[in-house]
């Protein structure tokens, strides 16, 4: 699944995924052959959880935090 679709099925912006996917709060995505991001259930489980917890007044710094442990 592309950046777009994903955005429109979770109803958060492609900007703010790239942007999590930067300060590692999300896991590497895939890219395809043509360098587009290929997302896998387990992205959108992952984006899903992150936006749940951000709408809950959790930081950046705290996802970071769970992300690496959770990653590890």
């Amino acid at each position: 699944m592309n950046i777009k679709k994903v955005s429109e099925l979770l109803k958060i912006s492609p900007a703010t995924i790239r942007y999590y996917e930067e300060i590692k709060v999300i896991p590497p995505i895939k890219h395809n052959t043509s360098g587009y991001r290929n997302f896998s259930n387990a992205d959108l489980n992952w984006i899903y959880l992150v936006k749940t917890l951000r709408e809950a007044g959790l930081s950046i710094e705290s996802l970071q935090d769970f992300a690496a442990l959770s990653q590890a």
